[in-house]
């Protein structure tokens, strides 16, 4: 999901209205189809993904946004476990980047609500009844993450819930192409959400 923000043009768009004279470095380390037990290699170790990347930890940042994972759940497990490898698996990253970065701020991300009725729509075939099972245990999983960051007193940028509309993920912020990633509008909203709540946290 956080790849689809690409090289985060509309987030420094939006920045920059916000802070016309200052001028933002902007890393984006999302990885399509990794999971949240990748993320302690990607802070601690050099990682490949069309390039090399190197070790979030050796970079100076200020800011780091921690999304989900959602949707890329354990599915592999049982949910409950699958949930609490989340929650073992962020302590762990908050704590190496606390350790390694201690000024720097640490804010959770909430990504746009998956559709119940049209998740994977045009990339996987499943039944309705299917559909909406791989949507809710997505939900599950950005719920967890909302619930850590809470419990742990993490700033929540929460996209999430704005993003729903009758318990459902809004289509207008889902891409046609494949109903899974953001569309553009969704890729806007965002980025425009991150922004706002840099601004209004008063981060910078």
């Amino acid at each position: 999901m956080t790849e689809r923000l690409g090289n985060s043009d509309e987030l420094r768009a939006y920045l920059k209205e916000y802070y016309p004279n200052k001028t933002f470095e902007i890393l984006n380390y999302g990885f399509g189809s990794t999971n949240i037990l990748s993320v302690v290699d990607r802070l601690e170790k050099e990682t490949f993904y069309h390039r090399a990347f190197r070790p979030i930890l050796d970079i100076d940042f200020d800011l780091i946004l921690f999304e989900s994972f959602g949707y890329n759940p354990l599915s592999a497990l049982p949910l409950e476990e699958g949930l609490k490898k989340q929650a073992e698996s962020l302590s762990s990253a908050i704590r190496l980047i606390k350790e390694k970065n201690p000024k720097a701020k640490i804010v959770f991300v909430a990504t746009i609500a998956p559709s119940k009725t049209k998740y994977g729509f045009s990339t996987v075939k499943l039944s309705s009844e299917k559909r909406a099972e791989w949507a809710k245990e997505r939900m599950v999983y950005i719920e967890n993450h909302i619930k850590f960051a809470k419990e742990n007193e993490i700033p929540l940028i929460n996209i999430y819930e704005k993003s729903l509309q009758g318990g459902t993920g809004n289509l207008l912020y889902i891409s046609d192409k494949d109903y899974i990633h953001p569309s553009p509008t969704g890729v806007y909203f965002i980025s425009k959400e991150m922004a706002k709540f840099i601004f209004d946290y008063g981060i910078y």
